[in-house]
């Protein structure tokens, strides 16, 4: 009698502790939320060559890869609104204006379509918000996808 009381002691010990199945739907749940929430945006714009564009364009522009970089914008890339300024001189810009932090934040924002562009962060598209911060365009030149501006104001 003694060892059938100590098996089912240790029995109901050993299963108290184990979770039900409404338990283990509600943690599924919670992870997938919070999963959900740290995902990456997705891009507006869902072509392959787009995202891989970015992607690129985002990974040089974290390592400061000046060379891929060039490659990547477009002959009259523009830097610099009051006054102007556009072409070369963009990477001695950013490096006087410590720019790159601020050019890796917004380029890690959602693009989305404005006109012929791509641009980011998606409040710049908005009309009604009357967004002067920094901004970056992409579009498409010759069926390739080209860095066209960052530009603040």
């Amino acid at each position: 009698m003694k060892i059938i009381a100590s098996i089912l002691l240790v029995l109901a010990i050993g299963l108290s502790g184990c979770q039900t199945f409404a338990q283990k739907q509600k943690e599924k749940g919670k992870k997938a939320t919070v999963s959900k929430a740290t995902a990456k945006p997705r891009e507006e714009n869902a072509d392959v060559d787009f995202e891989a564009f970015v992607g690129r364009l985002r990974k040089a522009v974290a390592a400061h890869d000046v060379q891929t970089l060039s490659a990547m914008m477009t002959n009259d890339f523009g830097y610099q609104l009051n006054p102007e300024a556009s072409g070369s001189g963009v990477f001695q810009y950013w490096d006087e204006q410590g720019l790159w932090p601020e050019l890796q934040g917004i380029l890690s924002e959602k693009f989305v379509q404005k006109g012929a562009y791509m641009v980011a962060p998606p409040q710049f598209a908005d009309e009604s918000l009357n967004y002067d911060g920094y901004r970056a365009g992409v579009r498409r030149v010759n069926g390739s996808w080209k860095f066209a501006y960052f530009v603040g104001g």
